[in-house]
C-alpha cells in the first residue's frame, strides 16, 4: 500500500466538509425564494458524499472521525436541510408544517444511527452488505423532493399543495426507519461486456439532466421506488438459500433459474441439498457448518459431548426436527 501526505490524506473529511456546507447553503437558497438551487445545493452534497468514502479507501485514510463525520454530514445535508427546505416552500403556513419537518430530521437520525450501530454486528449473513436497512440518506433526499421537482417543471398542481408534501414526507420518513431492505450500490459489480452499454446510459441520463434537470430527477426518483419491490424479493429469496450466499451473482441466476425449472416440473428444489457447478462445493460446506452448529449448540445446553453418527437408515421423525434437519 503506497504512502500518501497528510495533507492528501486529509482530502476525504475535506470532502465531506463541502459536503456540509453545501446541504446548509440549500437552507439559505431556500429563505432567499432560489429552490432550484436549493435542488443543486443537495445534489452536490450528495455527489461530494458518494466521493469521500471511495477516496478514504483509495487513500488509505480511513478513520473513525472520518466515520463520524460523514454521518453529521448526512444528517445535515439530507436530513436537516431538506426538512428545512420543504417547510420555508410549502410547509409555513401550515400549523402542522414544522411537526412534519421535525419528524423528517429525527428519522433521518434514527436511520444513520441504526446504520452506524450495524457495521459493529458480526453475526450479520454473508449477503448483508449487499443492502442497506431502509431507504439511505441520499436516496431518501432524493425521494422526498419529487414534489419540489414536479412544482419546478410543471408549475404549481396537487402535487404541490401542503396536504400532499407533507404525506409524502412522512412516507419517505417512514421509509427511512423501515426494515425494507434496500439495494448497495457499494456492492454492485459490473460485467466487462456490460460496460460500453452502461457509458452509453449514462451519456444519456447526463443529456435528460441537462435538458430537463427535474424531470430528470423526478423520473430517477419513482425509478428507485419502483425497483425496491425487487430488491425486497431478492433479499428474501437470498435468506431463504444459505447455499446461495456466498455464490457470485452470476451464478446465484444460474441457480434460481435452476430452481425455478425443477418447480415447473413438480422435482424437488435443488437449492436446498444439491447446487449445479462449482457452488456445488459451497452449498456443502454451508449446510455442514449449519449442522456442526446445531450439534454444538445441543451439546452445550445438554453438557454431554455427541458426534454426529453416520445416516445408517431412516431416522425418527422427531430426532431429526430436534437437530433442525429436513426430511428427504
Amino acid at each position: 500500500m503506497p504512502s500518501y501526505a497528510a495533507g492528501i490524506r486529509l482530502l476525504p473529511n475535506a470532502v465531506t466538509v463541502l459536503a456540509l456546507c453545501a446541504g446548509l447553503s440549500a437552507v439559505q437558497f431556500a429563505l432567499a425564494g432560489r429552490f432550484e438551487l436549493c435542488v443543486a445545493a443537495v445534489g452536490a452534497a450528495a455527489l461530494c458524499d458518494a466521493l469521500d468514502g471511495g477516496l478514504a479507501r483509495l487513500l488509505d485514510a480511513s478513520s473513525k472521525i472520518g466515520a463520524e463525520l460523514d454521518s453529521l454530514s448526512d444528517l445535515v445535508s439530507f436530513g436537516v436541510a431538506p426538512a428545512l427546505v420543504f417547510y420555508i416552500w410549502q410547509l409555513q403556513g401550515n400549523q402542522f408544517g414544522w411537526i412534519v419537518a421535525l419528524i423528517f430530521a429525527v428519522c433521518m437520525a434514527l436511520r444513520l444511527a441504526r446504520f452506524n450501530s450495524l457495521l459493529e454486528d458480526t453475526y450479520q449473513p454473508p449477503y448483508a452488505k449487499e443492502f442497506f436497512v431502509g431507504v439511505p440518506a441520499p436516496a431518501a433526499a432524493l425521494i422526498a423532493g419529487i414534489p419540489l421537482y414536479l412544482w419546478l417543471h410543471f408549475g404549481p398542481g396537487w402535487w404541490s399543495a401542503p396536504l400532499t408534501i407533507a404525506l409524502w414526507v412522512l412516507i419517505v420518513g417512514g421509509l427511512m426507519v423501515s426494515r425494507v431492505p434496500t439495494l448497495s450500490l457499494k456492492a454492485v459489480r459490473v460485467s466487462p461486456r456490460l460496460i460500453a452499454p452502461l457509458l452509453v446510459l449514462v451519456g444519456l441520463a447526463a443529456a435528460v439532466l441537462l435538458t430537463v434537470p427535474f424531470l430528470g430527477l423526478a423520473v430517477v426518483a419513482v425509478g428507485y421506488l419502483v425497483l425496491m419491490p425487487y430488491i425486497v424479493y431478492r433479499h428474501r429469496w437470498l435468506s431463504r438459500h444459505p447455499e446461495a450466499w456466498n455464490v457470485p451473482v452470476r451464478q446465484r441466476r444460474a441457480v434460481a433459474r435452476a430452481a425455478r425449472s425443477t418447480r415447473r416440473l413438480g422435482l424437488r428444489p435443488p437449492l436446498r441439498r444439491r447446487v449445479a457447478g462449482s457452488a456445488s462445493a459451497v452449498a456443502r460446506a454451508v449446510r455442514r457448518r449449519g449442522f456442526e452448529e446445531r450439534l454444538e449448540a445441543r451439546n452445550g445446553r445438554s453438557g454431554m459431548a455427541i458426534s454426529p453418527a453416520p445416516d445408517t437408515g431412516p431416522t425418527r421423525r422427531g430426532s431429526r426436527r430436534r437437530l433442525g434437519l429436513r426430511r428427504r
